[in-house]
């Protein structure tokens, strides 16, 4: 009898993030996001000067827990989802943990957009999102093995999740979503009216 199997799975994860440790106080977390917006001018200049859509503190602040109590609470409860996904992918670690190596702010305004992006030199990278108004952009992942299907005719509309091509995730404000750092993923056109404010990180090993 014929036998089809799954080979080399892709995983991502998505949770609250009060599903593990302290609830963090979204409302906190999010003026402390508009805050630091609004003061970083190294950041505001950076964001101009690469024509990056809205604000981002990816090019300008390193230290945002040591800088924010509520930022450092994110940490420890990153932490704990971070160790969770890591024991899922079944990662040997041998004796290390996953450690945060950066943690930025991106407020996307409408008609905004991420592209098309990887996470080098990191293991696992993700997001919790603030602020998800109606319309805000899904974020997109692209299946790994697209540059190498070179002749592979166009999947069907009705393709299961696990065989598109592209698998998109319209998140929740308070949720989390982790993925390894190699999965190329992007942020499509915000159609919202309003701000998409999400929380991004990288962890790696060592």
């Amino acid at each position: 009898m014929s036998q089809i199997s799954s080979l080399f799975v892709t995983r991502l994860y998505q949770a609250a993030l009060s599903e593990h440790g302290k609830p963090i106080d979204a409302a906190e977390l999010e003026a402390s996001c508009w805050s630091i917006a609004q003061d970083d001018e190294a950041g505001q200049e950076w964001c101009d000067e690469n024509g990056f859509p809205g604000y981002t503190s990816y090019a300008s602040l390193t230290d945002l827990p040591y800088r924010f109590p509520i930022f450092k609470d994110l940490v420890k409860v990153l932490n704990k989802h971070v160790k969770a996904f890591a024991q899922d992918l079944n990662f040997n670690l041998d004796g290390r943990k996953l450690k945060l190596e950066d943690i930025w702010i991106n407020i996307l305004p409408p008609g905004g957009i991420h592209t098309g992006h990887i996470h080098p030199h990191s293991v696992i990278s993700g997001t919790t999102y603030l602020a998800v108004p109606k319309g805000a952009s899904a974020i997109k992942f692209e299946d790994p093995r697209l540059a190498m299907m070179m002749a592979a005719p166009a999947r069907t509309k009705d393709a299961r999740a696990e065989m598109r091509t592209f698998h998109y995730v319209t998140p929740e404000p308070g949720e989390v979503l982790l993925w390894e750092s190699w999965l190329r993923h992007e942020v499509p056109l915000n159609m919202a009216e309003a701000e998409r404010i999400s929380v991004s990180f990288n962890y790696n090993w060592g």
